[in-house]
């Protein structure tokens, strides 16, 4: 528009000009003045025309060949994903360890509106070290989920992995202390997690559960509390976890993901460690509630293969029981399972492949959806685009059936007031 006003400008100009002053002959001549005034107007509209089209080309490559692949295919391709990752649903997971990061590099290609709801009651590793010494929340999860959704080169995700092996840092992760010197600089975790966003392209929020330090504590079978995460499970081997529970019992979630879970598209729980990565989010009350309240689609993804000392013998069904169980009716419908029932683990392994059977599930509480998700690199973990692929197109013909039913609604609405 700008560009049409100041050619309407010029030609007032020069009409104006072409009125009131005399010109010798071959001016006349370059104008094109013995041509019919229509025509001109055509010339003149389609010589400027591939003069502004070569120049925005031009410009916009130079602008943003540096950020893209010299192609200018995938340069068009590159575009259109982005905008297509802007208009994705919002979508909040919940849940923490390699389970959480894995189902988030999946989403990250379909959208942007994504929001990482972390656990923070690791104690073991680096994590365990930093949160005794310095008092600070656990950074290895957010680490994780941190490297999941950046847009960084290769060698930044080495580096942000990278363990020291000798010194008085061995086995501390340089991710880690980076996080840490983070909140150091900024004076809290969430500055700190929203400038490493920052720095590190990240596509999404980041959000611990609590801001509250909490200390995970078993109940198991035999009458035997253990606390701290990483002595749950060291604990766990021959006995049953029969209650969870966290110290302080009560701990405040963080006010940005109850405001995230409220406005989401879709909330997904899991996948994870049953008890140490997923269950320790929801110890958090006020995070139940806020799932229970929200209008999205819940699902919870049920891991590919048990885990030992947690889940031994675990069904689909006993997964689905605890949370049940545990936090109460309506915390989610759909319940994404592995469907591929040809997994086969290291000989050795103390995992065992989930069994594809819902026997035992309520099906009139909740929904079962299979498919494929085992990853072909390890066998007893998901493959992120498959997670991804299966979730998005849950959460597509979930939307359908809603259509469908507003639309049936609101034809039945209009017989009705026709019969009337």
């Amino acid at each position: 528009m700008g560009i049409a006003f100041m050619a309407l400008g010029i030609a007032y100009l020069l009409t104006q000009v072409y009125r009131t002053q005399p010109f010798p002959e071959y001016v006349g001549v370059l104008t094109l003045q013995f041509i019919d005034r229509p025509i001109r107007g055509v010339l003149f509209l389609v010589v400027g025309t591939l003069i502004a089209g070569f120049g925005l080309v031009r410009l916009n490559r130079a602008l943003l060949d540096p950020f893209v692949a010299n192609s200018r295919y995938s340069l068009l391709r590159a575009l259109l994903e982005n905008q297509n990752r802007q208009r994705g649903p919002k979508i909040v997971a919940i849940g923490g360890g390699t389970g959480l990061s894995t189902l988030l590099r999946g989403l990250k290609e379909h959208t942007h509106n994504l929001t990482a709801i972390v656990s923070v009651a690791d104690d073991g590793g680096s994590s365990g070290i930093l949160r005794r010494d310095l008092g600070v929340l656990p950074p290895g999860d957010l680490r994780q989920c941190l490297l999941a959704l950046a847009d960084v080169e290769p060698l930044m995700s080495k580096l942000f992995s990278y363990r020291f092996e000798s010194g008085d840092l061995r086995g501390h992760s340089f991710g880690n202390l980076f996080l840490v010197a983070m909140m150091g600089v900024n004076g809290n975790l969430e500055r700190a997690l929203a400038e490493s966003s920052r720095v590190l392209a990240v596509r999404g929020r980041i959000l611990p559960t609590t801001l509250d330090s909490i200390t995970l504590c078993a109940e198991f079978d035999d009458g035997r509390i253990v606390e701290g995460e990483s002595e749950i499970t060291k604990s766990g081997e021959g006995r049953r976890i029969k209650r969870l529970f966290c110290r302080p019992e009560t701990p405040a979630a963080h006010p940005e993901a109850i405001a995230a879970l409220l406005d989401a598209d879709m909330i997904v729980i899991g996948p994870g460690s049953l008890y140490t990565s997923v269950m320790p989010n929801l110890l958090v009350h006020d995070l139940v509630r806020a799932i229970k309240n929200s209008p999205a689609v819940k699902v919870y993804v049920c891991n590919v293969a048990t885990e030992h000392g947690e889940t031994d013998e675990y069904t689909i069904a006993d997964h689905v029981r605890v949370l049940d169980e545990t936090f109460g009716p309506d915390l989610f419908r759909y319940v994404l399972a592995n469907g591929n029932p040809a997994v086969h683990l290291p000989v050795g392994s103390k995992a065992r492949p989930v069994p594809v059977d819902v026997s035992g599930l309520d099906r009139s509480r909740f929904e079962p959806v299979f498919a494929d998700l085992v990853s072909g690199d390890d066998p007893v973990m998901h493959d992120s685009r498959k997670l991804a692929r299966a979730l998005l197109g849950l959460y597509a013909s979930r939307r359908q059936k809603n259509a469908g039913r507003l639309v049936e609604s609101t034809d039945i609405e209009e017989r009705e007031r026709a019969l009337a």
